[in-house]
Protein backbone atom coordinates (compact mmCIF):
# COMPACT_ATOMS: atom_id res chain seq x y z
CA UNK A 1 0.00 0.00 0.00
CA UNK A 2 1.15 3.35 -0.93
CA UNK A 3 1.39 5.81 2.19
CA UNK A 4 -0.91 8.66 1.06
CA UNK A 5 1.07 12.68 1.21
CA UNK A 6 -1.16 15.19 2.58
CA UNK A 7 -2.79 17.44 0.37
CA UNK A 8 -0.47 20.92 0.06
CA UNK A 9 -2.01 24.00 -1.13
CA UNK A 10 -0.10 26.45 -2.92
CA UNK A 11 -0.72 30.04 -1.63
CA UNK A 12 1.26 32.03 -3.89
CA UNK A 13 4.46 31.38 -6.21
CA UNK A 14 8.25 33.23 -6.43
CA UNK A 15 10.35 33.17 -9.03
CA UNK A 16 13.76 31.32 -8.41
CA UNK A 17 15.77 34.07 -10.22
CA UNK A 18 14.71 37.19 -8.06
CA UNK A 19 16.92 40.00 -7.15
CA UNK A 20 19.94 39.19 -4.92
CA UNK A 21 19.03 39.27 -1.61
CA UNK A 22 15.19 38.96 -1.83
CA UNK A 23 13.42 36.66 0.37
CA UNK A 24 10.20 37.36 -0.85
CA UNK A 25 8.74 33.66 -0.69
CA UNK A 26 10.15 33.97 3.19
CA UNK A 27 8.32 37.18 3.35
CA UNK A 28 5.34 36.24 2.46
CA UNK A 29 5.18 32.72 4.25
CA UNK A 30 5.93 34.52 7.48
CA UNK A 31 3.18 37.25 6.82
CA UNK A 32 0.82 34.35 6.41
CA UNK A 33 1.88 33.22 9.59
CA UNK A 34 0.99 36.33 11.11
CA UNK A 35 -1.88 36.20 9.87
CA UNK A 36 -3.71 32.80 11.34
CA UNK A 37 -1.52 30.02 8.72
CA UNK A 38 0.89 28.09 10.91
CA UNK A 39 2.19 25.85 8.80
CA UNK A 40 3.04 27.90 6.07
CA UNK A 41 6.40 27.18 4.11
CA UNK A 42 8.29 27.77 1.25
CA UNK A 43 9.31 25.13 -0.78
CA UNK A 44 11.28 24.76 -3.66
CA UNK A 45 9.80 23.16 -7.34
CA UNK A 46 12.37 22.69 -9.09
CA UNK A 47 10.82 21.41 -12.22
CA UNK A 48 9.25 25.41 -12.18
CA UNK A 49 12.72 26.49 -10.88
CA UNK A 50 9.75 28.49 -8.23
CA UNK A 51 9.53 28.78 -4.90
CA UNK A 52 6.22 27.64 -3.77
CA UNK A 53 4.75 29.27 -0.19
CA UNK A 54 2.24 25.84 0.57
CA UNK A 55 0.03 24.91 3.70
CA UNK A 56 -1.28 21.66 4.22
CA UNK A 57 -4.50 22.79 5.21
CA UNK A 58 -7.04 23.58 2.01
CA UNK A 59 -8.26 26.81 1.85
CA UNK A 60 -11.73 28.25 0.30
Amino acid sequence: MKPTQPQRTVLERFPAGGPRGSWSAEEYAADQRTQGRPDARVVMDLHSDQFLVVTDTTTH
